[in-house]
Formats: C-alpha cells, structure tokens, sequence
C-alpha cells in the first residue's frame, strides 16, 4: 500500500523581491517558492505555524506533500531548503521542488515489527531493540510505501535483522550501501546481570580454595 501524502496549504504570493519576503513575514508567513517539474517558479507564502510544526516534526527535508495553492492544481514537492534566522533560528524562507510520479527521491520509510508474541528468543525473556525504527529508502514518487514490515517470529536471544533481511518494495532500494542493522534480540538485563555474577563468585571460590591449599 502507497503511503499516505499530507497537505501542504500555502497561499499563492504577489510580489518578488526582498520587499514582498519582508511583507509576507510581517504578515505572519513564510515566503517561498516553487520550482521543477517542467513549469515556471511560482512565488508562495506559507504559516509560520503550519512550517515551523512541520520542521518540528522532523524529516521535513526528507518528506513527500502534496501542495495545494488555490488556482493551481496540486502537485507533489519535496523541500529541498528552508533558510532560517541565524539568531532565533526560524524560518525565512522555504524551496519547494515539485516531482513527477517517476521521479526518484530519498525518503524515510517507517519500519512495523510483527512476530513478536511469537519469537523464540522473546519468550525466552529477550528484548526487541530497534535501531532504525524508520528507514531512508529510494523510492519512487507515484509509488511510495506506507512502511515496510520485519518479521522477528523466527529469531532467538542474540539474532540481529539486517536490511538485506527485509523484502523491500518494488523498486525500492536503501540509501546507505552497507548490509545496516535494523533490530536485535538481547539477552534480558537481569540474565546477563546474574551471569557476571556467578563468574565473580566463581572467580572467589578459586581465590579461597587456593588460600586454604598455601
């Protein structure tokens, strides 16, 4: 299933120039512009409050919208910059990218763990420990999956999942070349807790013994 694309409302901007950008923020908004995809720049303003929750959110720069302007026909965009303050650190300015249904982007996949009540190491006492809980993928716009799922039903205390385990979605491929971890199974604390202890008492068993012998 293709992951579901959220809204980005901005308003169309008249005017360029510093002038405009100034009158904009005055106003309450970040100015920006449109740019790709085969057709002219168009100048935009967006809220600051709607921008600034949606780069509070995190992977701002790394998500798919859909940009609705009223009197232009939605498109899909991907940010690709937003200018800040370099004192307070907020939003001045915002670039925006529109994508085809065959463009190709870098976007980050959530990942859903299933097998869990099952897993052989998990009830033996074991912890899932995720590492990636998202995942940065290359996918394609007109075809983004919602997420992508691992299987732990099979996996014992001190099993690792890869990214190489995972079956990924047609054409989707990792960013990072390397074979990552994405989740383990690890020992309960209180088991590893209890077999440094017994060592450490065996060690003074052999301490004493070898006292009582000199």
């Amino acid at each position: 299933m293709a992951a579901e694309i959220k809204d980005l409302v901005a308003e169309a901007r008249t005017g360029t120039g510093k002038g405009a950008a100034r009158q904009a923020r005055r106003n309450g908004m970040v100015p920006g512009v449109v740019y790709g995809g085969g057709s002219d720049p168009v100048s935009i303003q967006i809220p600051f409050n709607v921008l600034l929750k949606h780069l509070k959110a995190g992977r701002f720069l790394a998500q798919l919208f859909n940009l609705k302007v009223e009197g232009h026909e939605d498109v899909r965009v991907i940010c690709r910059g937003v200018q800040r303050d370099v004192v307070k650190d907020l939003p001045t300015h915002v670039d925006l990218m529109r994508l085809r249904r065959t463009s190709r982007v870098n976007l980050f996949i959530p990942v859903e763990f299933v097998g869990e009540e099952v897993a052989p190491g998990i009830k033996k006492g074991g912890v899932v420990t995720v590492v990636r809980p998202e995942v940065e993928l290359r996918v394609t716009a007109g075809d983004i999956p919602e997420k992508i799922t691992v299987d732990l039903s099979t996996l014992n205390i001190g099993d690792v999942v890869t990214i190489s385990d995972v079956t990924l979605p047609e054409g989707a491929r990792p960013t990072i070349d390397r074979d990552f971890v994405i989740a383990n199974i690890a020992a309960p604390s209180g088991l590893a807790r209890g077999g440094d202890d017994d060592e450490a008492e065996g060690e003074e068993g052999e301490a004493e013994e070898a006292a009582a012998e000199e």
